[in-house]
């Protein structure tokens, strides 16, 4: 028989995560699940405490097999906030235990130093994201980063290059994978049950711009200069750090791809996914015609097939378009025209994708049967990629031309040094 109280304690807390994004730090055991030994718990370290951070470390913390042992971040407000949030979680549910200690740090390394820690979460800013991965990975540790993986085409090679090179598995994390819609959506398109692909529609935001925001003096508690990183140095700006929900240093080619790449990791990744080219990308950029146009840029793949990232009144979503009619798919919907294409049923013998029903349990599950994740390095890179082609043929407003095998520009000096950008010293990206 359930207990009344449990139950009411679960729904409470389920609904109070949705409601806020899931960043109330939520101690493991919280729902009533059994007991795991602790030789079999997998150890996290979070690197970035901001929404993400927390939104992550509820998630681990929320499962039987892991739990967050130590925390980073270069702004010692958001690690307060961090911490106070896990231990006012804890103490509410267990009044009577004495709160987890929970280590914080500023500096990284010393997160990795931890011989206890199993796995890191990159929650930075995107470029912030290399850096601490491939160190991680060097440090015998598996990554879960988040999306876009990379901040350029060439980290994500070397975040790629060190998962190799020090065997360790790195998640990427485009969720939308794990969502039984999307992998439904594109099995369809995988077997033929659209027709033959010849256009791929994705709405997401606009690409990234220049940063330009005012002078702001420096508060006291952040470590300017470290979370400026790489980047060419600039003033502090609230706007970057501290707005209500997330920061908006993601519209700012300096340290993001714009909502292009934000979004675009998630909604281009599942078109990638649909069209089989999880190990390849298109080999012409199409800029708009029009100067100043943050729409209309289109991807062409060596199939023939045309992905063009356009508005198609629906919100964030992706319309494959094939002989047999189109198939629309997001986070609030999947229906097609004819309705029959989405209501059919597969057959046997038809492909069938990578199945994850928790995208977070499924890094650790291919951690201990050493296997590949749903969305790994490579696969990150690759879509990471698709978004950094389409900024830089928004930047360049020329045809460009792309060798998806060799990762470069036929022909083009300027579009290949965009592949990469100047590194700030001391912060410098290597694969190790």
């Amino acid at each position: 028989m359930k207990n009344p109280a449990t139950s009411s304690r679960r729904k409470f807390i389920e609904k109070s995560a949705l409601a806020i994004g899931a960043i109330t730090i939520v101690p493991r055991h919280v729902l009533g699940r059994g007991f795991i030994p602790p030789s079999d718990i997998f150890s996290v370290g979070i690197i970035g405490t901001g929404a993400m951070g927390k939104g992550l470390a509820n998630r681990f913390e929320g499962l039987e097999e892991s739990r967050v042992i130590a925390v980073c971040d270069i702004d010692k407000k958001k690690l307060e906030s961090f911490k106070e949030s896990y231990q006012k979680a804890f103490a509410e549910i267990y009044p009577d235990t004495q709160v987890r200690d929970l280590p914080v740090y500023s500096d990284y390394a010393q997160l990795l130093d931890r011989t206890d820690i199993d796995g890191v979460v990159v929650s930075t800013p995107d470029h912030w994201h290399a850096a601490p991965a491939i160190d991680a990975m060097k440090a015998g540790k598996h990554v879960y980063c988040e999306k876009p993986m990379s901040h350029t085409i060439k980290e994500g090679r070397a975040m790629a290059d060190a998962s190799k090179k020090y065997g360790k598995i790195l998640q990427t994390g485009s969720q939308q994978r794990s969502n039984e819609e999307f992998r439904k959506a594109c099995e369809l398109v995988r077997n033929g049950y659209v027709g033959e692909i010849t256009k791929v529609l994705v709405n997401v935001g606009n690409p990234a711009s220049p940063c330009n925001l005012p002078y702001h003096p420096t508060p006291d508690y952040i470590d300017w200069d470290r979370w400026v990183g790489s980047a060419p140095m600039r003033s502090f700006h609230p706007t970057l750090t501290e707005t209500d929900w997330f920061p908006r240093w993601r519209w700012f080619r300096e340290f993001g791809g714009g909502i292009l790449a934000d979004w675009g990791a998630h909604m281009f990744d599942i078109a990638q996914w649909g069209l089989g080219m999880d190990g390849s990308g298109p080999v012409e950029i199409v800029p708009p015609r029009e100067p100043n146009a943050v729409k209309g840029l289109k991807m062409i793949y060596a199939n023939g097939v045309e992905m063009i990232h356009e508005d198609f009144c629906r919100g964030y979503a992706v319309r494959f378009i094939g002989s047999e009619g189109s198939l629309d798919v997001s986070r609030s919907f999947l229906d097609s025209d004819p309705e029959n294409i989405v209501t059919a049923t597969l057959k046997e013998g038809d492909v069938r994708l990578y199945k994850s029903e928790n995208h977070h349990l499924d890094w650790i599950n291919s951690i201990k049967e050493d296997k590949k994740p749903i969305c790994d390095v490579e696969i990150g890179h690759r879509s990471s990629s698709v978004c950094h082609l389409a900024n830089i043929g928004y930047e360049l407003r020329r045809a460009l031309r792309w060798d998806p095998e060799k990762e470069e520009f036929i022909g083009d000096a300027e579009a290949n040094f965009k592949r990469s950008k100047f590194y700030r010293k001391p912060y410098l990206v290597a694969a190790g």
